[in-house]
């Protein structure tokens, strides 16, 4: 019970009548960058997703969005969906604040620290070989694009993303897995301990933009918090500590 507790006061807001420390923001510090840099893979800039949007009643999309979990390894996303998924979860519409320092994107984060990094397992998708990618949205700032990095294969992509996922089997079918990774401090910078319950709640935003993206487009999603922390910063390369796993999303072509 003391745990449950303790995790009960951790979603409560803190008290702001009380003095607090001077957050590195408040102290000068310069801030972190919006976007980790490039990790040198071979870049995919993938295509227009004009008219790949199937249903664009905001009712109609809230009726329908459901977490799926039986998809269609036969039948492969576009190209074109993928980059809605990604331009629509994390993309940069604009930049904020002396030195550019906040970005305004889809999803609303607070203080505009937007403090995530999205990564894509592809299983099947169309123009897009198999393996492991990171989403640059600094290469299309202000555009309706999106660009990939290649980052990593993944010799047995199904055996690979079921253990990440602690075993569920049913997300190996999925035409693609989004992780999503925290880089803690661009949060930190702002609101010191205070960063890490608004992070949690920014996280839900950015899950539901996807979800509902995946059902505007007509395909399935399912958001995951059940994962394994270690295997899934192995296979995305984090240190597991300045950046580290947190959400993952399955989307594909419902069966």
């Amino acid at each position: 019970m003391t745990k449950i507790l303790e995790n009960r006061n951790f979603m409560k807001c803190p008290s702001f009548k009380e003095e607090m420390a001077k957050s590195d923001q408040q102290n000068g510090v310069a801030p972190p960058p919006v976007n980790i840099a490039p990790l040198g893979g071979e870049r995919i800039a993938l295509p227009s997703f004009d008219g790949v949007v199937t249903n664009d009643s905001y009712t109609n999309l809230l009726d329908v969005r459901r977490s799926v979990r039986q998809y269609d390894d036969a039948k492969p996303m576009t190209a074109a969906q993928l980059a809605y998924v990604l331009h629509t979860a994390m993309s940069i519409q604009e930049f904020r604040g002396v030195e550019n320092y906040a970005t305004l994107r889809p999803a609303p984060s607070g203080g505009a620290r937007h403090p995530f990094e999205l990564y894509v397992a592809v299983q099947n998708v169309e123009g897009v070989p198999a393996g492991l990618y990171h989403y640059l949205p600094m290469e299309d700032v202000g555009k309706k694009a999106a660009t990939i990095e290649r980052v990593g294969d993944i010799a047995s992509h199904k055996q690979t993303v079921t253990d990440m996922l602690v075993g569920q089997k049913w997300a190996e079918n999925a035409s693609v897995t989004l992780f999503i990774t925290c880089v803690a401090y661009r949060a930190e910078w702002r609101y010191r301990e205070n960063a890490h319950r608004v992070i949690l709640i920014d996280l839900g935003h950015v899950g539901q933009n996807i979800m509902l993206s995946a059902a505007a487009l007509g395909l399935g999603s399912c958001c995951l918090a059940a994962y394994d922390q270690a295997e899934c910063d192995k296979v995305l390369m984090v240190d597991g500590v300045d950046e580290y796993t947190v959400y993952g999303v399955t989307v594909g072509v419902v069966k």
